[in-house]
């Protein structure tokens, strides 16, 4: 199989390493040979977040370069914009509709931009766009943005489902799975 490569982006304790290694730890169920590597930025002051997962027969390098990934999982808008230059031609967008102001936009600097979703479609890309957030508090916490995405992006892949709630039950903690699995159903089935 030709390797596959998804990035994951987003900002500072959105929960995309958790994320990350979810995808991991499926794809390698999977057999499949699987390089995650992650790049932060500012994560702790809420800066850009990337994650590369690529996988397949064989992976020599964990980095993805312009023009490769064929998926973008963004947990934010702007980062979702922000990547979109490592997009493939026929890849696809899965994305939160939440919107962090950086810290231009804070201070006044620059002013966060309108109807992201509608140029980056305009700019030839396949966009799911989700209320991620929405989805995650009506699971029971806000910080189940990241599981309903992976939902979402199980969509797109043609894996069994006891193999993503198998890699939910080995990376979440116990005492927050049953809010993860539910989660997980909202973005699948959105």
């Amino acid at each position: 199989m030709k390797t596959k490569n998804i990035m994951i982006v987003g900002v500072g304790g959105q929960g995309s390493l958790l994320a990350s290694k979810l995808l991991g730890h499926l794809l390698m169920g999977q057999g499949f040979d699987v390089k995650v590597s992650e790049v932060h930025g500012m994560s702790q002051r809420g800066g850009s977040v990337v994650t590369y997962v690529r996988y397949g027969d064989k992976v020599a390098s964990p980095v993805i370069d312009k023009g490769e990934a064929d998926y973008i999982v963004s947990f934010e808008l702007l980062e979702a914009a922000r990547w979109l230059s490592c997009l493939k031609p026929d890849g696809q967008i899965v994305t939160s509709t939440q919107q962090i102001d950086p810290m231009p936009v804070i201070t006044g600097a620059a002013v966060y931009p309108d109807n992201l979703v509608e140029k980056m479609k305009a700019a030839g890309a396949k966009v799911d766009a989700l209320d991620c957030l929405r989805l995650a508090e009506e699971a029971g916490s806000s910080k189940a943005v990241n599981i309903v995405l992976m939902g979402r992006l199980s969509h797109y892949f043609d894996l069994p489902e006891e193999a993503w709630q198998k890699s939910l039950e080995a990376m979440v903690p116990p005492k927050f799975l049953e809010l993860n699995k539910k989660a997980f159903a909202l973005g699948k089935n959105a």
